[in-house]
Parts: structure tokens; C-alpha cells; sequence
């Protein structure tokens, strides 16, 4: 399908690619429509989502069958007062309920919020009101509807609360909390959806997407995508992940993150290849993946560094590679070890991307290019990149520079020059909005450097952004908690490097006058608060206690230097 929205898709060289990638944008673009609606009548038995999980449980959904269940769920939901331009959470972790309910948004023209299932009563208080979430579509796990529950009082916008299994196949929940609806028994008895007319539905720039984006000075900011979006991954899947139609795709992402729309649902689609979803309950084991690639004869993987980190360490003798055709990963440097290590054990080599929540795969390796190992790659069409210093002064080779796309107006005039998969704005917060866009760039906040081949190579964050195993952490989010607890005067939370996780959190402390450092126990006491009361992936696993923190003359905190190694004696 990815032929109806390229004017070509072969490419005989990245300058060719660079050159003459272009996209065809119809008017009133709707992915539910054109691209799901359209593959389903045209291969309604072709495969699109192949689910299981580790209870044995299996569950195929077809083109055909995924048009009648999202069109049920569509029906569903407008009969929960849900409406065009309505804000809607979904917190399902890994349920195939995820995909349905995405492309009922789609056809109805709301907004889809995707979010972890690990927050917390104050971060849904906060996402809830920032956006005005009207439904949360949530799975049934006995945190996450204790959560939703205690928000609700203090979220004035949200209207309904609907269930989802937390295990088992088009089920009703045995027990309904109160004040909760049921997502199966609500689809069943919905009305035959009704066919509204395209531009009363959605049109091109209208907000389709958005996900909660971490930061260190602030709360979290709303990344929201227009209706275009879905169009810009198709460089991420077919140029990048290499999936092809008739495949079977396996991205590791929770629904909560976008990865889950960089490399599970838009552009995998649109290239008719099927998505592959291993629903995890039990500890998870990296390897058990391998096992799922074998078994059901997988093409192509897409992990970040954590995953195959773990894996090289594992005996991989026994598992069969065979239908693998190509893997890639995002997210953080890949070492050079790692890449060695999983091309003599798979015979592939392992091909990096960039990009952010705001944005589709930004810089990545063409097919005609040599990798290496740790680098990121070069710009993928459209994006004008360029690095930037302090002064907004393009640097040369060899230089550390901000990331920043020069936004190109006479290609894209009715876009203000942003390509189809860059973010819009940020939601409610006009400041936040014009420091990522001003002087004709989009600053994406992460810096790196080009060698003299043109290849990028990733160095961090500007704004100190943590990234542990995937997941993306702002040091003001745990420093606003870490505060709470009775013992802690001040507090700075920085990434410490880690050769398993890629960093860990650390919060350097400053005690309250009545507690003491060498207590150990008080230690274990504030990483238990942090858990208690935000998302536990985000408690300090390292904890330094101090007589103060560094600071400039102004005040702030120089995280520098705490992200320095200690001198030893």
C-alpha cells in the first residue's frame, strides 16, 4: 500500500533516496479509513496483528476482522459521549485491545493519549487535566484501577472509565469495578456504526496523537501529531525496519510509549506487514523473545540496546534464526561489542536509528551504506538536519552540536516547512512549544556529532533526560517526589552510565537536619517512597548522600559535576 502515498519506493543509493523520497498527501487523510478500511477490502483474510501471551493464549486478527472490530469500538465509544477532537487515555499495556481502540479514535477524529500502566494517582491527576481526558480505556490490573479511581475526584474533564481483560480473548471483566464500563460487552451491543461524511471526521492537520514527553525543569509536556503522522513512518518501517508485505514484525515496546507507533502499528501497516504482540505477564526474560522469533517464524526485530545486551550474554546455540531477514534498535548507542556479538551469533547486522516521541526515524542507515557500529546513522528524507551550538551557529565536522531540522517553507508552505510526522506543538504550553521551534528549526534537545563520511554519532540530552532500558526519565519528575519525603532537604537527579540498563538514576541528597547518611536504611526507605508514589521504573537505584549540592553563582545546580566520577583518595 505504501505505493499510493510515494511517488517511487525503490532507490538505487542514499543520494537517490535523499534526492527523490516523496510523498503523495491526499486531502482528509484518516489512516482508519484509507489504509486499514482499504487493505481490509482489498485482503480482508490477510494477517494484521498475531497476539499471544505467556499463559499460551492466541489470538489472530485478519484486515477484514480488524475493520469490524475497530468499527464496533468506533460505534462504542460515540455512545460514550466521545466525539471529534476528544482527548482519550489508553492504558493497555500489551493487550490487542490497544489496536482496536486506536483506529476506532482514528475513525471518529479523537485524540488518542497512549500511557504507561505504572502511574501513578498524582501523574494521571496531572495528564488527565492537561489534556482534558474525557475516557480512559484501561486494563484490568488492580493498580491501575486503584490509580484511576483516586484521580477521578480531581479530574473534572473525564466522563467514562472503560475495562479491558488483563488476560483471555474477547471476554467480558468477571468483575466489574463500579463505575466502570466493559470494553467487550460495550462493542457487542453497540449500533451499526454510522458512515459520517470525511470532513466531518478529521482533516489533515487536525490533532490525531499524543504522548507525554519527560523533561529536568518541568512536568511532563503533552507531544501532540496531526492526522499526517501516521504517513512519516513509512520511512521508519520500509527504509529503516525493512519490513515487507506478507511479513511478521516484532518491535519490544509497551503500548505507553511511542515506539509502539514508530514500530508496531503506522508504517508497519501501511506496508501490509503483520505485527507480531508477545502480552508478557510473568517476570520478563529477553530470551523468551527469541523463542516467539523461532516459533513463529518472525522477519524482522526491532529492540533497544538493553534487549540485545541481554541477549549476546545468553546461549543462543539452540534458537533458530533462520526467518530473520533484518533487526534494527533506537533508543540509546549500540556498542560495538554488541553489534559484533549478534552478527556472529544471528549473521545480521544490527541497523541504528534516531528519532524522538516528537518526531519519526530522523537519521538512520540506507541500505547502500556501511555501518558503523554506534553511529546513528545519516537524515532521513525531509529532515533538513543540521547541528547547532549555543549561538544557533552550524558546527563543522567533529563538533558537538544540537540536532536541529531546518524547517524548509518552500517545500512544505502550508506546513509552516514541518514534514508529516513532526510534532504539531506542545499541548497547552505555547512556551515550551516556541523553544522547540524558533528561528526556522525544530530543536530536538539532543545532541551528537558527524564524522567526515556524514554519519551522526549520539552524545545526550541537553536537558539531562535519562534513558534506562528504554525507558525515558525527566530528573524533575523524580526530583518533585524525592522532595516529599521528610528526610530529604535537597536533591538532584542525574543518569549514572550502567553496562546493562545504559543508565541508571541516581539522586545525589542533601539530608534534613535530623537524619544522618550512614543510616543504610534510610536509603532503602526513600527508593521505596519513589516507587510508592510515582511510577516505580523511575527510583533512584543509586543514592548519594551530601553535605551540598554544587551550584552556579545564580543557583542552579551543576549537574556536571555530579555526573562526574569521584576522585579515589
Amino acid at each position: 500500500m505504501e505505493e499510493i502515498f510515494l511517488a517511487r519506493t525503490e532507490f538505487s543509493s542514499y543520494d537517490d533516496f535523499i534526492r527523490n523520497y516523496e510523498l503523495k498527501i491526499p486531502e482528509n487523510f484518516n489512516f482508519g479509513y484509507d489504509v486499514m478500511d482499504k487493505i481490509a477490502e482489498k485482503t480482508p483474510d490477510a494477517l494484521a496483528l498475531m497476539w499471544t501471551n505467556d499463559e499460551d493464549e492466541y489470538y489472530e486478527i485478519t484486515f477484514g476482522k480488524m475493520k469490524e472490530l475497530s468499527d464496533k469500538a468506533a460505534s462504542f465509544f460515540l455512545q460514550c459521549g466521545v466525539k471529534r477532537g476528544d482527548f482519550v487515555m489508553l492504558i493497555l499495556q500489551r493487550r490487542y485491545e490497544f489496536w482496536i481502540s486506536m483506529i476506532a479514535l482514528h475513525k471518529i477524529g479523537a485524540v488518542a493519549v497512549p500511557a504507561t500502566h505504572m502511574l501513578t494517582k498524582e501523574d494521571l491527576i496531572y495528564r488527565n487535566n492537561v489534556a482534558s481526558i474525557k475516557m480512559i480505556v484501561a486494563v484490568n490490573v488492580p493498580d491501575v484501577v486503584k490509580h484511576i479511581d483516586e484521580s477521578r475526584g480531581e479530574s473534572p474533564s473525564l466522563k467514562a472509565c472503560v475495562l479491558v481483560n488483563e488476560f483471555g480473548v474477547e471476554k467480558p471483566v468477571a468483575d466489574l469495578p463500579e463505575g466502570w464500563l466493559d470494553f467487550t460487552t460495550g462493542c457487542e451491543k453497540a449500533p451499526p456504526f454510522p458512515v459520517l461524511p470525511r470532513d466531518q471526521v478529521s482533516s489533515n492537520r487536525d490533532y490525531m496523537l499524543g504522548y507525554f514527553t519527560s523533561g529536568t525543569t518541568s512536568h511532563p509536556k503533552l507531544a501532540i501529531h496531526d492526522f499526517l503522522y501516521p504517513l512519516g513512518h513509512i520511512t521508519t518501517a520500509k527504509y529503516w525496519q525493512h519490513v515487507s508485505k506478507g511479513g511478521l514484525h516484532l518491535t519490544v515496546a509497551d503500548t505507553g510509549w511511542a515506539k509502539t507507533s514508530w514500530g508496531r502499528l503506522y508504517g508497519q501497516w501501511i506496508c501490509e506487514t503483520a505485527l507480531f504482540v508477545y502480552d508478557y505477564h510473568s517476570r520478563f526474560k529477553p530470551v523468551d523473545l527469541l523463542h516467539q522469533v523461532q516459533k513463529h517464524r518472525i522477519t524482522t526485530f526491532c529492540a533497544p540496546p538493553t534487549i540485545y545486551r541481554f541477549l549476546i550474554k545468553e546461549d543462543l546455540s539452540g534458537i533458530d534464526f533462520s526467518s530473520l531477514t533484518h533487526c534494527s534498535t533506537a533508543g540509546e548507542p549500540l556498542s560495538e561489542e554488541v553489534f559484533t556479538q549478534w552478527k556472529k551469533i544471528t549473521g545480521l547486522e544490527i541497523t541504528e536509528g534516531f528519532g524522538q516521541s516528537e518526531t519519526t526515524v530522523s537519521l538512520f542507515n540506507f541500505d547502500d551504506q556501511r555501518i558503523k557500529p554506534g553511529s546513528i546513522g545519516k537524515p532521513a528524507p525531509y529532515y533538513n538536519i543540521c547541528l547547532l551550538n549555543d549561538e544557533d551557529e552550524e558546527v563543522g565536522n567533529a563538533v558537538v552540536g544540537q540536532i536541529c531540522f531546518k524547517l524548509d517553507k518552500e517545500r512544505f508552505p502550508d506546513t509552516d516547512g514541518r514534514f508529516p510526522g513532526l510534532v504539531c506543538e506542545y499541548y497547552g504550553s505555547p512556551e515550551k512549544t516556541g523553544e522547540a521551534f524558533h528561528n526556522g528549526y525544530y530543536y530536538t534537545g539532543d545532541t551528537a556529532w558527524r564524522d567526515e563520511d556524514g554519519y551522526y554519532w549520539f552524545v545526550g540530552r541537553c536537558d539531562d533526560v535519562i534513558k534506562c532500558s528504554g525507558y525515558r526519565i525527566g530528573t524533575f519528575e523524580v526530583e518533585s517526589v524525592l522532595i516529599k519525603h521528610p528526610a530529604v532537604l535537597e536533591c538532584a537527579v542525574t543518569g549514572e552510565p550502567d553496562p546493562v540498563r545504559g543508565q541508571v538514576v541516581k539522586a545525589t541528597i542533601v539530608l534534613a537536619e535530623d537524619y544522618k547518611p550512614g543510616n543504610e536504611d534510610l536509603a532503602v526507605d526513600i527508593k521505596r517512597f519513589v516507587k510508592e508514589m510515582t511510577a516505580p521504573y523511575k527510583y533512584p537505584r543509586i543514592i548519594d548522600f551530601v553535605d551540598a549540592l554544587p551550584k552556579t553563582t545564580s543557583g542552579k545546580i551543576m549537574r556536571k559535576e555530579l555526573r562526574k566520577p569521584k576522585q579515589s583518595d
